[in-house]
């Protein structure tokens, strides 16, 4: 089946960022008086969702601030830089008549940070799609279907969602999409991606353009 729209997450599938925004995220619930043992649990998600969650309350918007302040220094000290190859097969889809979307459980002011410090705010994406673009971060299929509306896709079928959570897999099945793809680029392994359903595992978005040939 021909593929009009690929769909990939941000850190950890086309982003190498180092963990830091996980590290982010826990120093900052720690420094909130709560406990982070149960971070790992939010990989993917939307970031004022899980500081929320795991400080146990709704009003977290001094936290959330403090959440972007140690991001951005984090990634001051150590750049995100483009996982090997992705480049490569983003000019390749696109070449071919394949639009390209990213999608993320980060908000807009973190994304556009990032996109400055890849060079990817011209020429490279078809579209963006944060997690304050939507009612609801992953699992739920919002994103994928935000990035369907702005690049003018109607066929679910003809989608291929990538990431590297299980929160990514289940937000492309929870959507219906033709391909629902894990990548081993992240922290998560083949075991935990494979315990969700899925359609391909594969070692990185690097690999996409050759599993669509």
């Amino acid at each position: 089946m021909k593929v009009d729209l690929v769909v990939l997450d941000m850190a950890g599938t086309t982003v190498q960022e180092h963990g830091l925004v996980y590290q982010a995220l826990a120093d900052t619930v720690i420094a909130a008086g709560g406990s982070a043992r149960d971070v790992g649990d939010w990989m993917g998600a939307d970031k004022y969702e899980a500081i929320s969650a795991m400080l146990g309350r709704s009003d977290v918007d001094a936290e959330f601030a403090d959440f972007h302040e140690r991001l951005a220094k984090y990634y001051a000290e150590t750049p995100p830089t483009p996982i090997p190859g992705v480049p490569e097969a983003l000019e390749h889809l696109r070449s071919n008549n394949v639009k390209v979307a990213l999608t993320t459980g980060f908000d807009r002011p973190v994304v556009d940070g990032l996109l400055d410090v890849l060079g990817w705010r011209e020429g490279v994406l078809d579209a963006v799609v944060c997690v304050d673009d939507v009612p609801a971060g992953r699992p739920a299929p919002y994103m994928i279907f935000k990035a369907m509306e702005l690049t003018g896709v109607r066929d679910v079928q003809r989608v291929l969602t990538a990431g590297d959570t299980t929160r990514d897999l289940q937000a492309g099945m929870n959507a219906g999409a033709g391909f629902v793809v894990g990548v081993l680029s992240g922290s998560q392994t083949a075991e935990e991606l494979g315990a969700a359903k899925h359609t391909h595992l594969l070692k990185s978005v690097a690999e996409i353009p050759a599993l669509l040939a």
